[in-house]
C-alpha cells in the first residue's frame, strides 16, 4: 500500500491522470460523464462486460489497459451496485464502503496518479465526503516498526494522489474538510491503540494527547499527586504496582457559547492490563495494550471537533494507568476510597477499568456540570458474549440520550445495543465491608459494572459504551482493516453534529 495518499477535488470533466476510474450502476452501462469516457474508448459495453462478467455489483472491476481514444494508460469500471433509489436506503455508511472498495483496487493498481469520475445523480457533496473518507480510513497502515526489508521492493508506489472529478467543487471540498478531520480523529486513535505499552505509557500517552493544542484545544495533564491531592483513590490503587505514575488528561473546545454547558466524554486509558494480581492468563495477554481504546476514541474525538471547528463546548477527560503486579499492586480484599467518598472493596483486581472511570466521571460531572457524559471502555468480557463484535454495549440514565446516540451509532455505522440497568442488577455490587464492591460476579457481568459506575455520575444524564468488541481486534471491513479501529469517533461526532451544535 502507498505510504501517503493525496485527495484533490476537480470539476467535471475529467481530469486527466494515468489511471481513470468510472463507475457503473447494477445492470447498467456507465452513464453520464463516466459514459462519455466509456464511449471515447469505442468498445462494446454488452460484449465487453459480459465476457468480463460484469454485472456492476459493489467491488467489481472492469480493468482496461491502454484504452483506445483516452489520455490514460488504463481504466477500471467499477461497479456501484444498485442504482438510486436503493443506493440511498442504504445511507452514507455505503458511500465509506464504496470508498474503502476503491482503495483497495488502487492500491493493487500500482498507480500513483488516478482520476475518479463522480457524476451519479445520487452522489452529492455529502456522499463523495464519505467516499473520499473510506478511501483515506483503508489506506490506513500501522507499520512503523517495520524495518521493511525493502518496503518499496513490491513495486506499488510510495505516495498517491487521487483526484476526484465532481459537478460542485466548492460544495464537495467543504464536505471533504469536515469529513476528513473526522477520520483523521479516527485514525489518531487507531494509532494510539496500535502503539505498544513499553511505547505508549500514561506519562507518553498524556503528551500525544497534550499535543491537540495545536488545533486549539486547551490541555491539562493532572499528575498523580494531583489526583491523589483530589482524592482519587479508586483511579490510583490500579496504578500503584506500575512504575509508570498515572496521568489523567483534560481537553477542552470552546467551540460553542461561553454560556453553554459542555457535553463530556470520559474514556478509560489502560495502556496495559496484565490484570493485576488476578492475573489474566497468558494466551491473548498482548492485546490487552489495547485496554486503553476508550481513551484513545475520546483523544481522536477531540481532534475530529477542533479540526473541523465544531460549534459546541466539549470536554474530554481521559484517565491514564497501567495495572501491573507488584508488592505495592493493590490486593483483592483492599478496600479504597474514591473522589466521592464512595469506598470501594476490590474483589478482583482485574476489573480495574471501572475503578479508573469512577474517579474520572466523578470529577468531571462535578467540575464541568455538563450537559451530559458519555464514557467509553473496553470494559468487560462479558458484552462480547451477549453482542459479539458486531455492535457495543450502551448503558444509559436517560432514554432521549440512549436513543441519539442509538441512532448516531447506525448513521455512522458504528453501531450500538441497548442493554438493562435495574436494582435487581445494583443489589448484586453491595459489599458487606465496603459501600460498593468492584465486581457482581460472573452473571451479567456487563451489566454490574455499568451499575458500578452509575454509583459516580450524580444524576447527570449518562451513557456508558462498552467496546470491548469493537475497540480492537474487531471485525474488518471495507473501510478497516487495523487492529485497532478507533471505534467511537465518528459515532459520537455524529452525535454532536445531529444535536448539540449551536
Amino acid at each position: 500500500m502507498p505510504k501517503s495518499l493525496t485527495v484533490k477535488t476537480a470539476k467535471l470533466p475529467a481530469a486527466k491522470a494515468p489511471l481513470l476510474v468510472i463507475y457503473a450502476a447494477e445492470g447498467e452501462a456507465p452513464a453520464g460523464a463516466a459514459g462519455d469516457i466509456w464511449a471515447a474508448t469505442g468498445l462494446d459495453w454488452k460484449r465487453l462486460s459480459s465476457i468480463g462478467h460484469f454485472t456492476g455489483k459493489p467491488g467489481q472491476l472492469l480493468d482496461i489497459p491502454a484504452p483506445a481514444g483516452l489520455d490514460a494508460d488504463r481504466l477500471f469500471v467499477l461497479g456501484s451496485g444498485k442504482p438510486a433509489a436503493a443506493a440511498e436506503s442504504a445511507g452514507l455508511t455505503a458511500w465509506a464502503d464504496r470508498g474503502g472498495s476503491l482503495m483497495a483496487k488502487l492500491a493493487a493498481s500500482g498507480a500513483d496518479k488516478v482520476a475518479v469520475i463522480i457524476d451519479e445523480p445520487e452522489a452529492g457533496a455529502a456522499e463523495i465526503a464519505e467516499i473520499a473518507a473510506g478511501l483515506r480510513l483503508r489506506h490506513y497502515d500501522f507499520d512503523k516498526y517495520k524495518t521493511g526489508k525493502g518496503k518499496e521492493e513490491n513495486g506499488k508506489p510510495a505516495d498517491m494522489t487521487v483526484t476526484f472529478s465532481v459537478k460542485d467543487k466548492p460544495a464537495t471540498d467543504k464536505a471533504i474538510y469536515a469529513r476528513m478531520a473526522v477520520a483523521e480523529g479516527t485514525m489518531l486513535a487507531r494509532d494510539l491503540v496500535n502503539e505498544p505499552a513499553n511505547i505508549l505509557g500514561p506519562v507518553e500517552f498524556a503528551e500525544r494527547a497534550a499535543t491537540l493544542s495545536e488545533l486549539g484545544i486547551k490541555a491539562e495533564i493532572l499528575t498523580d499527586k494531583d489526583m491523589a491531592n483530589l482524592g482519587m483513590g479508586s483511579l490510583l490503587c490500579v496504578a500503584a504496582g506500575s512504575p509508570r505514575p498515572a496521568r489523567m488528561v483534560v481537553m477542552q473546545w470552546n467551540g460553542g457559547k461561553k454560556s453553554d454547558a459542555p457535553v463530556a466524554f470520559v474514556g478509560k486509558g489502560v495502556v496495559f492490563d496484565s490484570g493485576g494480581i488476578s492475573i489474566k492468563p497468558a494466551a491473548s495477554m498482548e492485546d490487552m495494550k489495547g485496554d486503553m481504546g476508550g481513551a484513545a476514541a475520546v483523544t481522536g474525538l477531540m481532534h475530529a471537533l477542533a479540526a473541523r471547528k465544531a460549534k459546541v463546548n466539549a470536554v474530554g477527560v481521559i484517565g491514564l494507568v497501567e495495572n501491573m503486579v507488584d508488592g505495592l499492586s493493590v490486593r483483592p480484599g483492599d478496600i479504597v476510597t474514591a473522589m466521592s467518598g464512595t469506598t470501594i472493596e476490590v474483589i478482583n483486581t482485574d476489573a480495574e477499568g471501572r475503578l479508573v472511570l469512577a474517579d474520572a466521571l466523578w470529577y468531571t460531572q462535578d467540575r464541568f456540570k455538563p450537559k451530559f457524559m458519555v464514557n467509553l471502555a473496553t470494559l468487560t468480557g462479558a458484552i462480547m458474549v451477549a453482542l459479539g463484535k458486531e455492535n457495543a454495549g450502551l448503558f444509559s440514565n436517560n432514554d432521549e440520550l440512549a436513543a441519539h446516540l442509538f441512532n448516531a451509532g447506525q448513521a455512522s455505522g458504528e453501531t450500538l445495543w441497548r442493554m438493562p440497568l435495574g436494582p435487581g442488577y445494583d443489589k448484586l455490587i453491595e459489599s458487606r465491608f465496603a459501600d460498593i464492591k468492584n465486581t457482581g460476579g460472573r452473571l451479567g457481568g456487563a451489566i454490574t459494572a455499568a451499575q458500578f459506575l452509575q454509583r459516580f455520575v450524580n444524576n447527570v444524564p449518562w451513557a456508558h459504551l462498552d467496546i470491548a468488541g469493537t475497540g480492537f481486534a474487531s471485525k474488518e471491513s471495507e473501510i478497516n482493516r487495523s487492529w485497532g479501529s478507533g471505534f467511537g469517533v465518528a459515532l459520537l461526532n455524529q452525535l454532536v453534529a445531529d444535536h448539540y451544535e449551536g
